[in-house]
């Protein structure tokens, strides 16, 4: 494990609450795995024995639905951890995790955490946090499927990955588009005619960039109220 992989573990939701001293005696019993891309992580039914931190790339959970069809349930990038609820439960895992991306990892033995949160305490809040988090996003991601129409939902995409507070800027789309409708709740064909929408505010595709012309505007359109448009 690199020095670079432990700073991006120590800034992440899961350990950035933690001393020092817990930190490093938690990666120094982990390790660093790299996936090409498509890679499986593990599958849906696999006993849950680690925690996963993404040091690069970008991993998809998904589950299969009884007819084959694929359902994105979250997309995570650097800093961010899964698997840790079910792991601490020795559980099964619920989801299938795959490398979007060529991705690097850092996996923690779960037996080794809760070896650790006999000793400290704040080591099970800091879980408790990045559960409520994962909670948090998929309550998001359920409330924009029945609240807001699929453009809002790219638009909303588009502002999320953004990294200029303000006015205009380029975004690069981390992932093929097929997953980007799959993660979320469009088909491909769907996430065309939203694409094809934004341009109307101020958004323009090219390959695999969306420059934005005016991100508070678009900002103000994502979180537009659908029903307003019928009182105007």
């Amino acid at each position: 494990m690199t020095p670079e992989d432990r700073r991006i573990a120590g800034q992440s939701l899961l350990l950035s609450g933690l001393s020092e001293d817990i930190r490093t005696n938690l990666l120094d019993g982990s390790h660093a795995q790299e996936f090409d891309r498509n890679a499986t992580i593990f599958l849906q039914g696999e006993q849950a024995r680690s925690i996963f931190i993404v040091v690069e790339g970008w991993v998809k959970l998904y589950r299969i639905a009884p007819s084959g069809a694929e359902a994105v349930v979250g997309v995570f990038t650097r800093g961010r951890s899964f698997g840790e609820a079910v792991a601490f439960r020795s559980d099964l895992y619920p989801v299938s995790a795959e490398s979007v991306t060529p991705c690097r990892l850092i996996r923690i033995e779960a037996a080794r955490m809760l070896r650790q949160i006999e000793h400290t305490p704040g080591l099970a809040t800091a879980i408790l946090s990045a559960t409520f988090t994962h909670l948090h996003s998929l309550v998001a991601q359920v409330e924009g499927l029945k609240a807001r129409t699929g453009a809002q939902r790219v638009a909303e995409f588009l502002c999320e990955l953004a990294d200029c507070g303000a006015g205009g800027c380029t975004v690069t789309l981390p992932y093929d588009k097929v997953l980007i409708a799959g993660r979320l709740g469009m088909k491909p064909e769907s996430l065309s005619r939203a694409f094809a929408k934004l341009k109307d505010h101020g958004v323009t595709i090219r390959q695999n960039n969306a420059t934005i012309d005016d991100l508070e505007a678009l900002r103000d359109y994502a979180e537009d109220d659908p029903a307003n448009a019928w009182a105007r």
